[in-house]
């Protein structure tokens, strides 16, 4: 006897953070494709909203209650692509090119370094995804924004980092190894705002939405540099066990 037609069918909201997934992994590799094409405005925006999305598609699942291993392993796989393999193109092609292959060592290491940190994450899902504290190491997506750095700092007009290959180099080694580190970072969950703060959060949102539609680049620069101040006292407290 054939099975009810209903059983065969699958809810559209439950499929809804699995379409997601499967978008933001589309624009890593869109990403790709413009970054050797050398349009690396582009390609670092979408990259950007790969994150956005990575952000929305686990947040959906859980208020939708949609979370499955599936799904699980699926967002991984997305973002190995889009923070790991995606971004170390973005900046080889950028600021390392073909003639410093030395750069193509600290390519490997920083995908490598995403690859470990996201079987990391798969293995401590049980503690560290439901964790209200913070994360061990780097985030992806935040990992990801890091190491693209260099980029932002050539778009916004800052400073020309294709001319120092080696300190770009550098810079997406060490973005590895803080990936991969034992070092406690900010969880969105832990965040909590004094009651004084909340105007001052208020006025920085307005600030920082005047940025997005003036100077994009500006913005993310900044956004990076406050992270790694967020991340200084942490460094400073764990140094000599960052990697144990």
């Amino acid at each position: 006897m054939a099975e009810p037609r209903d059983q065969e069918q699958m809810p559209f909201l439950l499929l809804l953070p699995n379409l997601l997934t499967i978008a933001g992994m589309c624009l890593g590799l869109t990403s790709i494709r413009y970054a050797m094409v050398g349009r690396f405005e582009l390609a670092v925006a979408l990259l950007m909203l790969a994150a956005v999305i990575d952000g929305l598609d686990g947040l959906i699942a859980r208020r939708l209650r949609a979370t499955s291993e599936f799904g699980a392993e699926l967002d991984s796989l997305s973002d190995f692509l889009c923070f790991g393999v995606a971004p170390g193109l973005l900046v080889y092609r950028f600021a390392l090119g073909e003639a410093n292959a030395l750069g193509w060592i600290f390519v490997l290491i920083y995908a490598a370094a995403a690859c470990l940190r996201l079987a990391r994450f798969n293995v401590m899902r049980g503690d560290e995804g439901s964790s209200k504290k913070h994360f061990t190491g780097v985030p992806a997506p935040a990992g990801a924004m890091l190491a693209v750095l260099p980029v932002f700092l050539n778009l916004a007009d800052l400073w020309d980092m294709r001319a120092q290959p080696g300190l770009v180099a550098l810079w997406l080694g060490l973005v590895g190894m803080l990936m991969i580190s034992r070092i406690p970072t900010l969880s969105p969950k832990a965040l909590r705002i004094p009651r004084w703060g909340v105007g001052v959060m208020l006025m920085g949102t307005v600030i920082g939405m005047g940025l997005l539609v003036t100077r994009i680049w500006l913005l993310t620069v900044a956004l990076d540099l406050i992270y790694v101040t967020l991340l200084l006292p942490a460094i400073w407290k764990m140094r000599g066990r960052i990697l144990r």
